[in-house]
């Protein structure tokens, strides 16, 4: 059985949309940022891969198709653990909802988590 994968953008990218001369982030791949941060038992646990911002995103694509670029998500090692609401990519199950994937690494990973 393959580790969950997380899969965040990396902070700190140029978005010429809004401004050439700052740096970015996304907010809600920083939440699980701050995740990681705090809780640095899960970094064992599940594998984190971050991706530059702009799209395409070639990482994600092949992993779950190029309508599921949007990040966060958090892609399931073992398909038959995934929760019911997990999408599917194939054989492939996964969640992007930013609020859902926090709840999830708490359940599946033993992180504490309050709602």
């Amino acid at each position: 059985m393959s580790r969950d994968l997380l899969i965040l953008i990396a902070p700190g990218f140029p978005d010429a949309k809004l401004s050439s001369d700052r740096l970015y982030y996304c907010p809600h791949c920083n939440v699980i940022e701050g995740l990681l941060a705090t809780f640095p038992e899960l970094r064992d646990k599940v594998d984190v891969l971050r991706v530059p911002f702009p799209r395409p995103r070639p990482t994600v694509i092949e992993r779950i198709g190029e309508d599921n670029q949007g990040l966060p998500v958090l892609i399931f090692g073992d398909a038959a653990t995934a929760p019911d609401d997990a999408k599917a990519y194939g054989e492939t199950r996964f969640i992007n909802d930013p609020k859902r994937i926090p709840q999830l690494l708490a359940e599946r990973h033993g992180i504490p988590f309050s709602h």
